[in-house]
């Protein structure tokens, strides 16, 4: 693993092969193999290495920042493509085109097995996401209503109508505070308010219940809804 001489022609050319894929030496922001390959250079690249080019002058951006630059630098030979001491090594042209292939081969086998590791961390991710959500209770859906029960005529017990209306007891139903409130001649009605659970109590149930004490109850109006 190396460029090989990064003062030589071909180590130049080995680096901008490596980069024409790459924005950096490691990962994807500038780091410290960044800062170790760039001060292996001894010249500015020539116009024709293009992308050792373009990084050279980016790293050279970040002169005052090396220092802040994450990760550890390490030995020069630790950086760059594999099989690069036998390319520099070998005088024909067929084995520095193998050992580009190899290139090639190590590089998108790197991207698979990141692309592979990054798969498992987002199913793991949401794996932990549905855990957590299937723990949390579900949200029960209330409301708050007030009901005007009517009584025939003055003469109703009032006190009797009442407790007729709160003796209906059902799975989420909770009766609240009541009032008598006039409506002229001398008949007053019910307003009496209850928080129900929607899945469970709707205002037709209760209407249902209620005119059912037909000795006392003439009817049944919503005087408010509110979702709670």
């Amino acid at each position: 693993m190396g460029f090989g001489d990064l003062k030589a022609p071909s180590g130049l050319k080995v680096l901008n092969d490596f980069l024409s894929d790459r924005s950096y030496i490691e990962g994807y922001v500038p780091s410290q193999a960044d800062v170790a390959v760039f001060e292996a250079i001894s010249s500015l690249p020539t116009a024709d290495l293009c992308h050792a080019l373009r990084w050279y002058n980016h790293i050279k951006s970040y002169k005052d920042q090396k220092n802040s630059l994450p990760g550890v630098k390490k030995a020069l030979g630790q950086y760059g493509p594999a099989g690069v001491a036998d390319a520099t090594s070998s005088s024909g042209p067929a084995t520095a085109s193998k050992d580009d292939d190899d290139d090639d081969i190590d590089l998108f086998g790197s991207d698979d097995e990141e692309d592979s590791e990054a798969a498992k961390l987002k199913e793991q991710r949401l794996a932990e996401y549905a855990a957590k959500k299937s723990k949390k209770p579900a949200l029960i859906a209330k409301s708050s209503i007030l009901l005007d029960v009517k009584p025939w005529d003055d003469e109703t017990d009032m006190a009797q109508l009442e407790e007729c209306v709160r003796s209906i007891q059902m799975d989420g139903l909770v009766w609240g505070q009541s009032k008598l409130v006039p409506v002229g001649y001398g008949i007053k009605k019910l307003q009496i308010g209850c928080v129900v659970e929607d899945d469970k109590v709707g205002t037709d149930i209760l209407e249902e219940h209620i005119t059912a004490f037909e000795d006392y109850v003439q009817s049944m109006d919503v005087a408010a809804f509110n979702k709670i």
